[in-house]
């Protein structure tokens, strides 16, 4: 998974390179700093060359001013970076979304598809431009560091390093409860999604039906769930938080301690001191940066997951290799002995034969649930019949291009969707391109074009969402 979700770096390299050189190059700075301490506290000063003083004073202030430049560089493309790989994955998972079967969305809430769509994106932009930055700076720093540190006293060092293996072992135990949580919360947050996009959606249902307290009740039990994960987030977060700042104290007692020692011992100087005691807070820097990280990376990768368990849904119907687009079609439609069940255990069509005409009107009648829009719904190939074809002017449908099939095909649903835009937009939906006489026939011929002409604005009334501005 790791490997699939380095490759969105790829279209954005040239950022990535970018913001990898300029996070370098703040490591660096922030490395140097502690060594000119030293030199100030250990010769400068002493010896009063004041010359050199103000010339490392100069120095210092041109590499801060360098860094500065690199941080807005790192903040802003960095950013830019992360922004960029969601937009990606946002129009890919979109996209695929939009090839999915009925069978998809019939199985998975709206609100779900939202979450996955806005929130995990969200967390997965985050960690695209943070997750990099943050371990590559900390490796900088600590290896940095180390060496630095190696070279004034090995000793020292090697009382302040041998804490790590603490560190790393309390970050991988939380690691570990953090990465099963931060999934759980995910999916959470999606249920409560969903349960908010049902209700809002069946708002005036539910206000005929005075049935707002149990949709209260229900939108409650949700959001207590996701409350409950939430706090168990928080509680984990709380021990790694305390835990990474108490190993941090530890650090600077460690450093004070047998620093002051080697003082007095005359192993290490004062200016020696001063520089370890801000290695040590660099140090301590880059060990929160990997915290931080360790976090993201659960949140982002838990959303990445969620990504690819849709991004890995394979559309079931698809055009075979050999179909074809058709012209001029008169309108024969035949079934011939064909079955089709939503799954194995049931059947709702079984051995339908079916001939209609040209032009010819047939009107199917049965009671609730025996199939009839499901009957509907197999010649425009919403879903894959079971057995047996279905012929549209004496051509296989599944011998016939989808979008070409779909294109001569005209539905009116049960429940009329209405998208939010204006009048002419909603009816040249059926036809992206159609002229302004063709909006204007189409209207007249559903007999609608009066009660349009009596809006305000026309044919250029914005109706709102699902037509909510539209009376009548």
């Amino acid at each position: 998974m790791l490997k699939k979700f380095m490759s969105y770096y790829k279209p954005h390299l040239g950022l990535f390179i970018l913001d990898m050189v300029c996070a370098f190059l703040i490591s660096i700075t922030d490395l140097v700093y502690p060594m000119v301490t030293r030199r100030f506290i250990n010769d400068l000063i002493p010896n009063k060359e004041i010359n050199l003083i103000y010339k490392f004073g100069i120095i210092l202030l041109i590499l801060y001013i360098i860094r500065f430049i690199m941080e807005y560089i790192v903040g802003y493309y960095g950013h830019l970076l992360g922004v960029s790989m969601e937009y990606d994955m946002r129009k890919e998972m979109f996209s695929h979304v939009q090839q999915l079967p009925f069978s998809f969305f019939n199985s998975t809430k709206t609100g779900h598809i939202m979450s996955r769509m806005v929130n995990d994106l969200n967390e997965i932009s985050e960690l695209a431009h943070h997750g990099p930055e943050d371990l590559f700076i900390s490796t900088v720093m600590l290896v940095g560091s180390f060496i630095l540190m190696f070279r004034m006293n090995i000793k020292l060092t090697l009382m302040i390093f041998s804490v790590i293996p603490f560190m790393i072992y309390f970050a991988i135990h939380y690691n570990g409860k953090m990465k099963g949580n931060f999934r759980k919360t995910r999916e959470s947050l999606a249920n409560v999604n969903g349960q908010l996009q049902d209700s809002l959606s069946g708002i005036k249902v539910v206000k005929s039906f005075t049935n707002e307290g149990y949709e209260i009740e229900k939108f409650d039990e949700e959001n207590s769930t996701y409350k409950t994960l939430r706090g168990e987030s928080v509680k984990y977060l709380g021990i790694f938080s305390g835990g990474v700042n108490f190993f941090s104290n530890l650090l600077t007692v460690i450093t004070l301690t047998f620093g002051g020692y080697f003082v007095y011992k005359g192993e290490i100087s004062s200016g020696d001191l001063v520089a370890y005691l801000i290695y040590v807070n660099q140090f301590l820097q880059p060990v929160k940066r990997l915290a931080n990280f360790i976090e993201q990376y659960q949140r982002g990768m838990a959303g990445f997951s969620r990504f690819i368990d849709v991004m890995e849904i394979e559309p079931d119907i698809e055009d075979s290799p050999d179909a074809v687009d058709i012209n001029n079609v008169k309108g024969e439609v035949d079934f011939k002995d064909v079955k089709f069940s939503y799954d194995d255990n049931k059947s709702i069509l079984k051995d339908i034969n079916l001939h209609i005409n040209p032009g010819e009107t047939v009107a199917i009648v049965g009671p609730s649930g025996a199939g009839k829009t499901t009957l509907c719904s197999l010649i425009p190939r919403f879903y894959e019949i079971d057995g047996g074809e279905i012929l549209v002017d004496g051509k296989n449908i599944k011998d016939i291009k989808i979008k070409s099939l779909r294109e001569n095909i005209g539905i009116v649903q049960q429940d009329v969707f209405l998208f939010s835009g204006t009048i002419k937009e909603n009816i040249a939906y059926g036809k992206l391109d159609a002229s302004e006489d063709e909006i204007l026939q189409a209207a007249k011929f559903a007999n609608a074009h009066e009660f349009i002409m009596g809006l305000e604005d026309g044919y250029d009334t914005y109706i709102g969402e699902r037509g909510a501005k539209l009376s009548g």
